[in-house]
């Protein structure tokens, strides 16, 4: 695409945005845009205003912005507004923009900010505000502008925790750091800017905006533009990245970052309106030989649409012989993935600190013995352990239940998407069924914590599959992780591996299987070329970030022993299109016996009361011993209680929430 192409990509977007607007229909696409969020008063409209070159934006005390402002990027050499709410008119004079915007904003709002002799809570208005600045920053398609004044403590920035919720890699936040102007003298923002403190993948400008008596005092943005230039031109810590700062690189620097998003984003929005265009033609053809007057019609279309809706959704859930979607898994399948990948990397991830057992085990058995010296390893210790790991299963099932309450909610969006003719019944469908999944939520939870409850009740040390006590003096850890079965495959499919220099041909795609015993890599799915195949023992799994420039996921194997794992690479790095992959292969090499490396904290020493150092592994070889049988028969006991509940998790969401929501919709309303 040509230098001409991308300049077009902006009004391209701007054009589709119109379309919609004017049928009132967003069609569900998520339209490139950036989305300006920030604290109130941290100088969001300010930035706009310098951005445009003109005052147009209401000014005062308190909440003054009260809607959502939808600005279009055009270059043009004549300069005018225009509100498409008033498509015919072109403002020439901004005066009157700003009276335009407070007129429209009190015709949805209401004169008087809202003002009513009923009571407004003021909390209501923040969680308001908040999911309203969400549904716009959540959505992958739009980048944030996170806007921060200098000085305020960077760390309590509104806009970086909102951006970091729905953006927690950074990678679609550019950070704008306001009156700077404004800092405590002696202070500066240097380290911010320079993107060392809290660094952004994008990075964060600088701007200076007129302060309020600047705008009493009709200080036109031009001389503000002047005066912004001579502040970071002159001031010692910005001087030296004075090119870019300021507001006409911010200009520079969105303009061009959001015509590279759109570029990347262009393919996949084409072949979503091409899809919504041949399922529109069809629903047109269905129409040829409508007749909207006949009552009875109305009712069997009614009739027929919920139960379309109660058909969509159970293929959904349950699979599909027909019409199979090749595109993304279905609502059941990712409930599936989630029961049997995510949900038991979950409680994989829970039984890691080996270190901070160990202590807990040691700590446990002298406080049983207190003043004497007790010559049995005391039941009591292992009691108590085990209540405590069990007692930590609590947080990864409640987490499974609202992954696959996301998933069902999500399910139930895509089948009303059919009902978009019908705004208010797709509303009530949609509020009858989530209303009720959320009912089911809260039974659901109840339950699968009565679950853990009754496993606490009783530790059962007389289960066929505990090791018992004279098993556990004899054993060493190693053994008691058992590997699958020898080359039995757990999964293949392509990755990509990222950290092959140029020189030694780049990253490149490989098709890879996964067994019990090894990691092979194939030219491609064939599988008769054989790049490598690598032994799993000693290795070990990290996450990497992700790089600036790719839109890929990564993580990374490394052996334990310091030794090369492939040619003379420490580690390789395998990059998946999704996170969700990632997490997915994640789970297999769990299976495989391949675990996530522990976090560098845990394995420290600990310091005692005294302030001392206190290494985790005593001195008395008698106390090693009992905490090596305790720690043996925790393993066992834990194993067992972790193999019941990943049985019985599945099951329990399935009884309650999935089966149950059959006959529900069968008869909404």
């Amino acid at each position: 695409m040509g230098n001409r192409g991308m300049e077009e990509l902006i009004p391209l977007v701007n054009k589709l945005q119109d379309a919609f607007s004017s049928i009132g229909q967003s069609c569900h696409l998520d339209l490139p845009q950036i989305a300006v969020v920030g604290g109130q008063s941290a100088g969001k409209s300010s930035v706009l205003e310098n951005f445009v070159g003109r005052d147009f934006l209401p000014r005062g005390s308190g909440i003054v912005t009260r809607r959502p402002l939808i600005l279009q990027l055009i270059f043009s050499k004549t300069e005018y507004a225009e509100f498409l709410h008033c498509k015919s008119k072109k403002f020439t004079d901004f005066d009157e923009v700003r009276q335009e915007i407070e007129a429209e904003t009190d015709r949805v709002t209401g004169t008087n900010k809202g003002i009513s002799p009923i009571p407004i809570n003021l909390r209501d208005i923040e969680y308001q505000i908040k999911d309203m600045i969400l549904q716009f920053i959540s959505r992958e398609s739009s980048l944030i502008l996170a806007v921060t004044p200098a000085n305020m403590d960077l760390a309590n920035s509104d806009a970086l925790k909102m951006a970091k919720e729905v953006d927690p890699q950074g990678l679609r936040t550019i950070g704008v750091i306001t009156k700077l102007d404004l800092m405590d003298e002696g202070t500066d923002a240097r380290d911010v800017l320079e993107n060392k403190l809290l660094p952004l993948r994008r990075g964060y400008i600088g701007v200076v905006n007129r302060s309020q008596k600047d705008i009493d005092g009709k200080k036109d943005i031009r001389a503000a533009l002047a005066a912004e230039r001579k502040f970071f031109l002159s001031h010692p810590a910005y001087r030296h990245m004075a090119d870019r700062m300021g507001t006409p690189h911010l200009q520079k620097v969105l303009n061009q970052q959001l015509t590279n998003h759109i570029r990347e984003t262009l393919p996949s929005l084409r072949s979503k309106l091409q899809s919504q265009l041949l399922s529109l033609e069809k629903e047109v053809e269905e129409y040829k030989n409508f007749r909207p007057d006949d009552p009875t019609r109305k009712t069997k279309a009614l009739l027929q649409m919920v139960q379309q809706f109660g058909v969509d959704f159970e293929k959904r859930i349950e699979g599909s012989g027909d019409q199979v979607d090749t595109l993304e898994l279905s609502g059941g399948a990712r409930i599936n993935r989630i029961f049997h990948e995510r949900f038991p990397f979950e409680l994989v991830k829970m039984e890691f600190d080996e270190k901070d057992l160990r202590r807990e085990i040691s700590y446990a058995i002298k406080n049983i013995h207190g003043v004497r010296t007790g010559l049995f390893t005391p039941d009591l210790a292992f009691e108590a352990i085990v209540k405590k790991q069990v007692v930590k299963l609590k947080e990864p099932c409640l987490k499974c239940v609202d992954l696959v309450i996301q998933e069902l909610i999500n399910t139930v969006r895509q089948c009303t998407s059919k009902l978009g003719s019908y705004p208010r019944l797709r509303e009530e469908t949609e509020r009858i069924v989530t209303t009720h999944i959320r009912e089911r939520e809260g039974k659901t939870k109840d339950q699968i914590l009565l679950l853990i409850d009754i496993e606490l009740s009783y530790i059962n040390t007389n289960h066929e599959d505990f090791i018992g006590f004279a098993n556990a003096q004899q054993r060493n850890t190693q053994t008691n992780k058992k590997r699958a079965i020898p080359n039995q495959v757990i999964r293949r499919g392509w990755l990509t591996i990222n950290n092959i220099s140029i020189m030694k041909g780049g990253s490149k795609e490989y098709w890879f299987v996964l067994t019990a015993e090894s990691l092979s890599w194939y030219k491609d799915e064939e599988e008769k070329e054989k790049k490598y195949m690598l032994p799993l023992d000693n290795l070990k799994i990290r996450d990497v970030e992700k790089g600036f420039m790719s839109n890929k996921h990564v993580f990374a194997i490394f052996n334990t022993e310091q030794r090369n794992v492939y040619k003379d690479l420490r580690q390789i790095e395998l990059a998946c299109d999704s996170q969700e992959d990632v997490d997915s292969w994640k789970a297999s090499f769990l299976r495989a016996g391949v675990y996530p490396e522990k976090d560098q904290v845990n394995t420290r020493s600990t310091e005692n009361e005294d302030g001392a150092q206190e290494n985790t592994f005593s001195m008395d070889p008698q106390l090693e011993r009992q905490v090596e049988t305790i720690r043996n028969l925790v393993d066992s006991y834990v194993g067992i209680i972790n193999k019941s509940i990943r049985d019985l998790m599945p099951k329990t969401i399935m009884h309650l929430m999935i089966n149950n929501r059959l006959v529900l919709v069968s008869a909404p309303g």
